[in-house]
């Protein structure tokens, strides 16, 4: 008798145990996050501006929160993936330019030699971007990125590019969303490079995302309409460029922006400056084992003027190597 009453007595206690470690699973709603001050600040300005007895509160339609991609939400080192796809796409046409061979830049991108490549600055990257990413469709190039997307592997770290996301940003999308927020990425990178996998990828629709763009021109073809991407640049979505773009395709100023470098230093101002609470947070990458640790002197993904201002004005600095418990999310079947 008694050991039967000690079995059941013991069954409970595990029962309990169980459904209490389920409950706080489901009930913590940045899993990936360590608790701290990065992931209460999160938290406490979503309870604060969804809640209709707070006199902060913000209707579902205002609740507008900007994203950087690169170095945001997926890696971005050791220098930018859509630069990664663009000297692919050197090699894959290079078979109908012989001329590159002959071409410094374009030579070095062929070769690998991104110290070369690195060197040309801006200038020779824009040659390079304008060169491989023109004269095509708008569809012809989607597809494009759709299959280098899907197979593409980063060197570091073996795994395919749209699989370096950060699983602590994902969850913060989906936190996000849930509590009303209407999500955009606003970044520095080619828009049609993001468009085509933003949806599968972070649950951000193509019409929600902002980007860089070139020059299009409408054309019928065989008897049907398309747009034909041009060698040249129509806009520029970065530092300054951000702000004029929100306001331009949105239509609205965020309440939250979310970005890693001085080019998102401009959203992140613009964001701050509105009436009501205001979440604004830098992601810092300081984990040189999972990922990679730099800033202010980074030839990528500079944060130098933006971690002085964050520190001044108080805003979220996230400190990837102590705040997020996994970086990416192929950790979480370890």
């Amino acid at each position: 008798m008694k050991s039967s009453l000690y079995f059941i007595i013991l069954l409970s206690v595990i029962v309990l145990f169980s459904c209490n470690k389920e409950l706080d699973t489901i009930s913590d709603p940045l899993p990936s996050w360590n608790e701290g001050t990065a992931k209460q600040s999160i938290i406490d300005f979503v309870n604060n501006v969804t809640n209709e007895a707070s006199p902060n509160f913000v209707k579902p339609e205002d609740r507008i929160a900007t994203f950087d991609n690169d170095g945001t939400l997926w890696s971005e080192q050791p220098y930018y993936f859509q630069f990664q796809f663009a000297f692919d796409r050197v090699k894959e046409m290079a078979a109908d330019h012989p001329e590159w061979n002959d071409n410094l830049l374009f030579k070095a991108a062929l070769e690998n030699d991104m110290e070369t490549v690195m060197k040309s600055g801006m200038k020779g990257l824009m040659e390079i971007v304008m060169t491989t990413h023109a004269g095509m469709t708008t569809e012809e190039f989607g597809q494009i990125v759709k299959e280098w997307i899907n197979k593409a592997k980063h060197p570091k770290t073996n795994k395919l590019y749209k699989e370096m996301v950060f699983q602590p940003m994902l969850e913060l999308l989906d936190y996000l969303r849930a509590n009303g927020f209407k999500t955009y990425i606003v970044s520095g990178g080619g828009i049609e490079f993001m468009r085509p996998w933003t949806e599968e990828i972070y649950g951000i629709p193509a019409e929600q995302v902002i980007g860089s763009s070139i020059k299009l021109k409408f054309e019928v073809r065989d008897g049907q309409p398309v747009l034909l991407k041009l060698p040249e640049l129509d806009f520029f979505d970065d530092k300054e460029g951000k702000p004029v773009a929100i306001n331009k395709f949105i239509g609205k100023r965020p309440i939250a922006a979310f970005g890693n470098s001085d080019g998102d230093l401009q959203m992140l101002k613009w964001t701050a400056a509105g009436d009501g609470k205001r979440l604004l947070l830098y992601v810092h990458h300081t984990d040189a084992d999972r990922e990679w640790a730099y800033d202010r002197k980074s030839h990528i993904g500079g944060l130098d003027k933006g971690l002085d201002e964050a520190e001044e004005k108080g805003w979220t600095v996230v400190d990837m190597k102590n705040d997020w418990k996994v970086i990416y999310p192929y950790e979480l079947n370890k």
